[in-house]
């Protein structure tokens, strides 16, 4: 389940990548408009936008100020990373789709990643085929269920992070992603690509 701070999280770099792309004074309305979700979450990232100077508001316009534009440009370099990248298995729509759950949830480590990942021909194994107590490299997930895929996202479970197989149980296998513990189904777990 997303926390609720991470759903605010995520309002807000969603309301600055979208002032970001239109390059400029937009009306506050039709950026409300953009976003989904519901107004209290939107009133809230505006107060949050505006407490940590990310933004201003003139009149029904809002604007990125210099701390926003710089906040704003990080997002769509990792929107835009992940799209790439996903662009080689998925459709360009998929890709977007992916990318826009993603870059909320990854770290400046994992995009480094990710672009090492784009160089390499492979798309890598199942989680299922490799041997237990070794590391890997997530390079894709191919769960096609946005909804399941957002969840496994959650978890930490994203290409360019790392997965640690630990222990086989009927019908799934146990993972460590950094300091949690997962069960994965093994269905879900032949979804997720690995080196």
């Amino acid at each position: 389940m997303i926390e609720e701070s991470d759903i605010l999280r995520i309002v807000e770099e969603d309301m600055l990548r979208v002032l970001y792309e239109r390059k400029g004074k937009l009306p506050l309305e039709s950026v409300k408009a953009e976003i989904k979700a519901s107004h209290s979450y939107i009133s809230k990232a505006i107060e949050g936008l505006l407490r940590e100077d990310l933004i201003v508001i003139e009149g029904n316009f809002v604007n990125l100020t210099k701390n926003g534009v710089g906040r704003a440009k990080g997002i769509l370099e990792k929107h835009l990373v992940l799209e790439d990248y996903f662009k080689r298995t998925r459709s360009e729509e998929e890709a977007h789709k992916i990318a826009h759950i993603l870059e909320h949830y990854v770290s400046q480590e994992v995009i480094k990643n990710i672009k090492v990942l784009s160089t390499f021909k492979g798309e890598g194994s199942p989680l299922t085929k490799p041997g237990l107590a070794k590391e890997f490299l997530i390079t894709d997930i191919t769960i096609p269920d946005n909804e399941l895929f957002e969840r496994i996202v959650s978890m930490g479970i994203f290409p360019g992070n790392r997965i640690k197989l630990t222990n086989e149980i009927p019908g799934g296998i146990i993972v460590r992603v950094k300091n949690k513990k997962f069960a994965l189904d093994k269905e879900i777990a032949k979804d997720i690509k690995v080196l």
